[in-house]
């Protein structure tokens, strides 16, 4: 990769979180100079977030905050002492359905969070912001593949409506005090350490446990769910090549958006099938997972599909990880981390 002079700091936050540590991970076996922040909360296993983070932690250039960004005196301080030239901002409250419930982590973490990371910015100017969105912006979105020109007004669950509120921000931010900043609109992302509140984690979970599934779809396999499944490795390729392209002030403002998608949406119970495949081969025996059915949960959308012709032309990348290899993947290291038969 051919970023920036190895002596100059890239900043992670959410650097124990799951793109989080990939990320920090491959700049980290690069040679650069990383300094990682994370509050570590324990919104999932805080053990999964230490076992990434001592992981991280062998690297000699790498240095960890465990700090939380809705801190704003915190934050202004860590980049007055690190003076990144790179931000990455990846902290963030995830989850559509636990916004339904629990709307406060998503403002303090994602609203005002990320307002200090933008303010941080202003007052410590940095080559280039790069900062989590989500597919989730297009709500209900009919039209297909998404693209990041689609109107995306309306928003179906809070935690949608704060990543869509981050990129008016970051544009705004961009245009009053020339920031370069990328949004990165992520799809479904999936792999090994993955974030046990989605829903192949989970799926795996509960067939150790010996519980049932729950698929929401209403059982319509006609008429089932589609998400494109994107794997972790592809996210961090995609994140890497943009990150040395700060966007240009083409239309008054440095700011772009990208989709990050599979660009290849697969049918819900054709990823329960992969999975139970994929378990199977790992612990040499069937893997068939007890499934029960409900209607969608609010918050939901039935499908998501990437358009990624913007961001194979800006770096000439598309992901292509089928969920078979994906999966695989997941499926053995979650039998070796957890020592499950």
């Amino acid at each position: 990769m051919n970023l920036l002079d190895k002596s100059k700091t890239i900043m992670v936050t959410g650097a124990a979180g799951f793109i989080g540590f990939y990320l920090t991970n491959r700049l980290l076996g690069e040679g650069y100079q990383v300094v990682g922040i994370d509050n570590l909360n324990a919104y999932y296993d805080v053990r999964l977030k230490q076992s990434r983070l001592t992981i991280m932690m062998s690297h000699e250039n790498f240095t960890f905050s465990r700090s939380d960004i809705a801190d704003k005196d915190s934050v202004m301080g860590l980049f007055e002492k690190y003076q990144p030239a790179v931000v990455v901002n990846l902290a963030a409250q995830a989850g559509v359905r636990y916004s339904i419930d629990h709307p406060d982590d998503y403002i303090q973490s994602n609203i005002i969070g990320f307002y200090n990371i933008l303010e941080a910015c202003r007052h410590y100017p940095v080559e280039h912001l790069v900062y989590a969105s989500s597919s989730s912006v297009y709500g209900s979105n009919k039209k297909v593949p998404f693209e990041e020109t689609d109107f995306v007004d309306h928003p179906v669950s809070l935690y949608a409506a704060t990543k869509k509120s981050n990129e008016l921000m970051a544009y705004t931010y961009s245009h009053l005090y020339k920031i370069p900043a990328t949004g990165l609109r992520f799809f479904t992302v999936y792999g090994p350490m993955g974030r046990p509140d989605m829903a192949y984690f989970g799926f795996t979970d509960k067939y150790f446990a010996g519980e049932a599934i729950h698929i929401f779809n209403n059982g319509d396999f006609e008429h089932d769910l589609y998400r494109d499944f994107t794997y972790i490795d592809d996210i961090v390729e995609g994140i890497v090549r943009l990150l040395p392209k700060p966007p240009k002030a083409d239309d008054g403002a440095p700011s772009k958006v990208y989709n990050i998608g599979n660009n290849s949406p697969e049918k819900l119970m054709t990823f329960i099938t992969t999975l139970e495949a994929a378990l199977s081969e790992a612990l040499k025996r069937e893997v068939v997972f007890e499934k029960v059915f409900e209607p969608l949960k609010p918050g939901d959308v039935p499908a998501t599909y990437a358009s990624t012709d913007r961001l194979q032309a800006a770096v000439g990348f598309k992901p292509r990880t089928t969920i078979k290899e994906g999966l695989t993947q997941f499926a053995q290291w979650y039998v070796d981390y957890y020592g499950v038969k």
